[in-house]
């Protein structure tokens, strides 16, 4: 079961009927907005003892992981994760761009079959949103109806034409994605039956009063009902699971103070079975006189937190265990040596990476000394590796510091990701 209603990526429609059935919009049902109560997983919830402590917990892990890590690690560690947040909430969608091929495309690196090409577009426009959101885009305003229309607008602006046309597979009908617009159609997501297309601005405005206005333990642990219940508005014609997935990312982020470390998208691209199933059971109505107070069940959305809360927990772990000091610079010392023996990197490489590993980084006038070669030689060591991606500068005079490159991750961080097969 899938959270998308049933339609696929379509050519632009040449004829004009196509285009004038595209901008129809239909009438408003007057829907009141209690048909999405409850918005929040209540004080009274016999969960709610459990959802507490796991917010507690994922509060002091986020934020020991972040501590733990070394000056100008955290921004190369961020750049990676913007791929492979990419990566994992685009596999929800059944849209498999490698971050190989993503780094590439950020280097303007495609490939040469148009639609792997569109696809490493739309990976390019993801982190151009989430880069957008990691500078401060959405500070003090991520649970807000602006946010969702904001980050819809920039992500679907950046995409090609083709991209911007999907066709519904029951009705063969061809409709425009109009970037930051609310759909103009009806849509069946699974066995929901989507509100009418007027009312999505109404009901976003109950979204935002909900979410908007909540402290950061409640945004935390709330993250999960904002999260359906933007599903379930389903405010666009494409383009609404990315779209969640990018607003919960950055209430996260600025909850939390993540700093970008970890991927909710990559916890949940792993369980994605039982996460698109918790979104179908959340769209369900109330069971009894037991299950909460409004129109769906409040019941199989403290099970979702609960499910939610626990993939950000896992991540978390995940990534901590991933960046342990010791281990990352064994990994990556290793890597450079095998580099070294067969020639992918220059000899004494290795000492220039683990200066930057012990000292953060390593200033450019340094670098004949620590490598042990004359400055010509040194400066080869530096430039192949800055090459290779493991080292970054941000201008030329700057000193270099790690970086973490797709195309290494799998050996330097392993799980990350999958391999690329080639």
């Amino acid at each position: 079961m899938t959270r998308q209603p049933t339609k696929k990526l379509a050519k632009k429609p040449t004829s004009k009927r196509a285009t004038v059935d595209a901008e129809q919009t239909l009438p408003d049902r007057e829907e009141s907005v209690s048909k999405m109560e409850p918005m929040l997983v209540s004080d009274g919830s016999k969960h709610r003892a459990r959802l507490n402590e796991l917010v507690f917990e994922l509060v002091g892990a986020a934020a020991s992981f972040k501590t733990s890590l070394p000056d100008g690690m955290v921004g190369a560690l961020s750049d990676l994760v913007r791929s492979m947040n990419c990566y994992y909430s685009n596999l929800i969608e059944g849209h498999h761009t490698h971050p190989v091929d993503i780094e590439r495309a950020l280097t303007e690196d495609f490939s040469a079959d148009k639609e792997q090409r569109d696809l490493q577009l739309e990976a390019k426009a993801h982190i151009a949103t989430q880069r957008w959101i990691d500078d401060g885009g959405l500070v003090g305003k991520a649970a807000t109806g602006a946010a969702v229309l904001e980050v819809h607008r920039r992500f679907e602006s950046a995409l090609p034409p083709d991209l911007l046309w999907v066709e519904d597979t029951k009705t063969k009908r061809k409709v425009l994605v109009v970037p930051g617009e609310t759909r103009s159609d009806d849509v069946k997501v699974g066995r929901h039956i989507a509100i009418s297309p007027a009312a999505v601005p109404r009901f976003l405005m109950r979204w935002d009063a909900a979410y908007g206005r909540l402290s950061k333990f409640e945004t935390v642990l709330q993250s999960a009902a904002a999260h359906h219940r933007l599903l379930w508005i389903h405010p666009f014609a494409d383009g609404n699971g990315r779209v969640a997935r990018l607003i919960s990312y950055a209430m996260l982020l600025e909850a939390l103070d993540t700093g970008g470390i970890w991927s909710i998208a990559r916890g949940l691209a792993r369980a994605d079975d039982r996460y698109k199933q918790h979104l179908a059971e959340c769209d369900l109505p109330r069971r009894n006189d037991l299950d909460g107070r409004g129109a769906l069940s409040e019941e199989a959305l403290a099970s979702f937190t609960e499910f939610f809360l626990v993939a950000c927990l896992d991540q978390v772990k995940f990534m901590a265990e991933l960046m342990q000091p010791a281990a990352l610079r064994r990994r990556i010392l290793d890597w450079a040596k095998d580099e070294e023996r067969v020639g992918g990197i220059m000899p004494n490489s290795s000492r220039a990476l683990a200066h930057i590993l012990s000292n953060r980084e390593l200033e450019r006038k340094d670098v004949p000394e620590v490598v042990g070669l004359e400055e010509r030689k040194a400066r080869r060591v530096t430039a192949r590796l800055h090459e290779r991606g493991i080292i970054t500068a941000p201008t030329h005079k700057a000193p270099f510091r790690i970086a973490f490159p797709a195309s290494l991750a799998p050996g330097i961080m392993p799980g990350l990701y999958p391999k690329l097969a080639r």
